[in-house]
């Protein structure tokens, strides 16, 4: 069996093209590289040609398209074959909507609010505007909703096969509600001309049987569906009495008739663009066709996770990622039901279970603990890392740098809000209105807050939002924590500090709103559900809020150093000192020693190498600043300039130029470079909604920046640009082969589980997804890890470009995590004294379980080191001593001081094993298991 706590874990994407047997395929080389679980994406049944899995259209079916139940068996065989264990990555927040392929969704365009499945959806089918009844609001047109009836691209359609009639949109069902069915067939008989057949006779002998505005009704809709079905002939004559809605240009009143059936709908159809202001269900982020599930309805619950349940209990799945839990109404209840259906699962043969949560912590904000939970998928520690790694010295020049390319100081702040402003006035102003007009009914239903206006009641939450400076709270139908009551308060100071107009008690309405206290005993008769659902769908929201305006805008425009722009970080932070990190690594592990350790994922902004040779743009600000000021003047005539526009920015060639340097290839020819550095510019340059934007492309400066870049790599152009960058290129690699290194020793030492992202055993270069999940060739990384079994260090070394170097170590390291299982699983975390010249470059630690112990030292800032990247560094130029008072270092044996000069004799990062010679101290408890 696989330990509880996994030793190391191996994130694979699944795909059609990458499916169960060739995951299975993998198996023994996953096992050969040290890792104990297999971590995989999505595989509930998710909609056709998914590349990722996130959009599931059923949650109780495995994918048949990665090779349903029986390819999962087999890899469930292999799996248990090679002992390793299972962690699924799993969605509990939101499905794959519209198309044809959703069963609940397309029930509950069908039957509206009296769907069994409209529960679990978070539709508010009361606000659509200037319509009889309510409805929900399809944005899946690519024209008006005039143009496409005109143009007859909206066609209704009968399934002889069901008895039922669904209007389509290209590859979108619409389901006709069934009590329009009756006035539907009345219309087709008569336009097919079959009033005297037999089968027109029965068709409208049946119509009449069902009269009323809800009839058929749900119960009488199967037997009317079945024996229309069934009257021999009516199929032709539907056929043919379906042109009586055939819209199309010059057929005013087929276009009528349709226009009349589709408002009559439990749904709304509209052009796309109408997402972001009036779509009103709850989405994952602002994606139209990922619609939130109420996973707080328990029978919601029990459905989408009965298949999670099932194979928990046959023994196949060890652990669970648990995907965007900040967009739950409940995270709490959830994990608690969570953690109950485990142990049902389980039965009498309960065991641990690992469970990790993604969740992106704010600066200094404390993960919540909930039920079951181990941690975190990792962005906080992979940022950690980054931190300590990067040369605090340089940052500051770097800030000049920014200040003089952007003209703008180098705070975040100012352009954070701005982006959250963006975000509100177009990505997601929606669900914003959704809250607001929640907030003003709220207000209205009391005498002493009604005279609150519903515009000034708007712009207080937009202040509130604007400032918020986390993710979410975690408020449940209880009190408020201290600390989420704290933020809460301490938000509404900031956004008070901002507000112009009279106050007159809103923010302290508002305050009260948001901690739910305006309900409590004694207060105004507010209505609690009312004010509870409010409360609880803020919190839903500043989590899309955040992630729209931080990752996916400000990243974009804020590019001081792309290295510290990463999932869970801050672009404008600072260095980590070495003593904060060891403080930090202390807590996590008495607190979170289990919780996942990551320095890539599918969603990192760039790949985990990329990203260390950009750390090395601090060490040699001044070359750095040097060479973009020449590139910037031999790249002046590819500059693309038409009018006062200009291709690309100014911040956007200098983020270019730092993207270039971060993914250039090492050594061998990349005939996909062009095309892939074109398609991560356009992707940029959309997110950060300054020239252009997904929602309104500006097709001349999008085509100028595809110009620009390929001028500047072709050798022919800019051979210049090009020897430079190749120049500059070949030592920031070096130097960030380096802090690669010591990234994945300190990823795979430090207190947690590393988590290994598919590759990346060789160099990762990769740019944002989609560049980040292209085929890995396995095959050729099995053959590199057999030659590898007895590694020669100093060969290694010599070929590094070939990233065999971090493929060899990291089985090393792996070797050693699975040989000291406990010291790694369970151990405490010490620092160790270094001293001398060079004590500032050295990182040093013990884990420490019992007597056993690891002694883990890695160097950081290899500029001085390795003559600015254009040499390997040589063990004796660490001029720095290890003090292991204490301790018995295999190989070394009892003494109190280690230099680096031997303990970096093969590479500028060691992890040894060593015994405990003190005094044994009382186990003390941890916070939690």
């Amino acid at each position: 069996m696989p330990p509880a706590i996994p030793i190391a874990t191996y994130r694979l994407q699944l795909t059609a093209s990458f499916d169960f047997d060739a995951a299975a395929a993998i198996v023994p080389y996953l096992k050969a590289l040290g890792i104990t679980h297999l971590y995989a994406s999505p595989f509930m049944k998710a909609r056709k040609g998914s590349t990722h899995g996130y959009d599931i259209v059923d949650h109780t079916q495995i994918n048949p398209e990665l090779g349903g139940d029986a390819g999962f068996e087999r890899l469930s065989r292999a799996l248990a074959q090679h002992d390793l264990g299972l962690i699924l990555d799993f969605v509990p927040n939101h499905v794959g909507v519209h198309f044809a392929d959703n069963p609940w969704w397309l029930d509950v365009l069908e039957w509206g609010p009296a769907s069994p499945h409209a529960v679990s959806f978070d539709i508010d089918w009361d606000l659509l505007p200037y319509r009889a009844r309510g409805g929900v609001l399809l944005p899946i047109l690519g024209s008006s909703y005039g143009q496409a009836l005109e143009n007859g691209e909206i066609e209704l359609r009968y399934d002889p096969g069901e008895g039922s009639f669904s209007a389509w949109y290209f590859e979108h069902r619409l389901p006709i509600a069934p009590e329009r069915y009756s006035e539907m067939l009345r219309a087709i008989v008569r336009e097919a001309g079959a009033e005297d057949s037999a089968a027109g006779k029965r068709i409208l002998e049946l119509a009449s049987r069902y009269k009323g505005l809800r009839h058929p009704n749900r119960k009488q809709a199967p037997a009317f569906k079945a024996e229309l079905k069934a009257i021999a002939g009516g199929a032709d004559i539907i056929a043919r009495g379906l042109q009586a809605y055939r819209a199309g240009p010059d057929r005013a009143a087929q276009i009528s008739a349709l226009h009349h059936l589709l408002e009559r709908q439990h749904y709304k159809l509209g052009h796309w663009r109408l997402a972001s202001s009036d779509i009103n269900y709850r989405r994952f982020f602002d994606v139209n066709t990922l619609a939130g599930l109420r996973v707080e309805d328990a029978a919601t619950f029990d459905a989408t996770h009965s298949l999670v349940k099932k194979l928990i209990a046959e023994g196949r799945l060890q652990g669970l990622r648990l995907d965007h839990i900040d967009g739950l109404r409940d995270p709490a209840q959830y994990f608690q039901r969570l953690r109950r259906l485990i142990r049902d699962a389980q039965g009498k043969d309960a065991k641990p279970f690992y469970m990790v949560i993604e969740k992106i912590l704010g600066e200094h904000e404390k993960l919540h603990p909930f039920a079951g939970v181990h941690g975190t998928t990792g962005y906080e520690w992979l940022n950690v890392i980054t931190h300590v790694l990067i040369e605090g010295a340089g940052l500051d020049q770097l800030d000049e740098v920014w200040r003089q390319i952007s003209n703008r100081p180098p705070k975040l702040e100012p352009i954070l809000k701005d982006a959250k402003r963006r975000v509100l006035e177009t990505l997601l102003t929606s669900e914003f209105t959704v809250l607001a007009r929640l907030l003003a009914r709220i207000a209205s239903g009391h005498y002493s807050t009604r005279d609150y206006s519903a515009d000034s009641l708007r712009q207080a939450l937009e202040l509130y939002v604007l400032h918020f400076p986390v993710y979410r709270t975690y408020l449940t139908s209880a009190d408020p924590t201290i600390h989420d009551r704290k933020l809460i308060s301490d938000t509404i100071e900031k956004a008070r500090a901002d507000w112009f107009a009279a106050d007159e008690g809103i923010f302290e309405f508002l305050r009260d709103t948001l901690t739910m206290d305006l309900i409590k005993p004694g207060g105004p008769a507010h209505s609690a559900p009312r004010l509870r659902r409010f409360a609880l769908k803020v919190q839903q929201f500043t989590g899309p809020m955040m992630a729209k305006s931080l990752e996916d805008t400000t990243f974009y425009r804020y590019h001081r150093l792309l290295a510290l722009n990463e999932v869970g970080g801050d672009p404008s932070a600072r260095a980590l000192p070495v003593e904060t990190f060891h403080d930090t690594m202390t807590i996590r592990a008495r607190e979170w020693p289990h919780g996942m350790t990551a320095t890539a994922t599918h969603d990192t902004k760039r790949g985990e190498d990329a990203r260390a040779r950009l750390l090395a743009l601090a060490e040699i600000p001044g070359e750095w600043t040097s060479a973009v000021a020449r590139w910037k003047i031999l790249n002046a005539p590819h500059l693309v300039i038409e009018g006062e526009m200009r291709a690309p920015s100014a911040t956007f060639e200098y983020m270019l130029y730092q993207a270039l340097l971060g993914a250039w290839p090492l050594g061998q020819r990349d005939d996909e470079f062009l095309e892939r550095m074109q398609a991560y510019a356009l992707k940029a340059a959309r997110e950060g909604k300054q020239e252009t934007s997904w929602l309104n492309p500006n097709l001349a400066y999008e085509a100028g920046l595809q110009t620009f870049i390929e001028r500047i790599l072709d050798r022919s152009a800019a051979a210049d640009f090009l020897t430079s960058l190749e120049t500059l290129a070949q030592r920031v690699s070096l130097l960030g082969a380096l802090n690669s290194l010591s990234q994945v020793t300190l990823k795979a030492t430090m207190p947690g589980v590393p988590d290994f992202y598919q590759g990346t055993e060789f160099w990762d270069l990769s740019l944002v997804d989609p560049d980040n999940r292209r085929p890995v060739d396995f095959t050729e990384r099995a053959a590199v890890l057999a030659s590898v079994e007895n590694p020669d260090w100093q060969s290694l070394t010599q070929n590094w470009p070939s990233g065999h170097l971090k493929l060899a170590w990291t089985r090393s390291l792996l070797e050693l995590r699975t040989e000291l299982a406990d010291v790694f699983t369970h151990g405490d975390y010490l620092s160790l004294e270094v001293t001398g010249p060079h004590r500032d470059h050295i990182i040093a630690f013990a884990r420490r379980h019992g007597r056993e112990t690891a002694i883990v030292a890695v160097a950081k800032s290899f500029a001085g080191f390795s003559q600015g990247g254009r040499d390997w560094p040589r063990a004796e130029a660490f001029d720095a001593t290890l003090n292991v008072d204490g301790y018995s270092v295999e190989g070394i044996g009892v003494g109190a001081e280690i230099p680096f000069s031997a303990l970096f004799r093969h590479l500028p990062v060691a992890v040894l094993k060593a015994r405990f010679e003190g005094a044994l101290k009382p186990l003390r408890k941890r916070a939690r298991a």
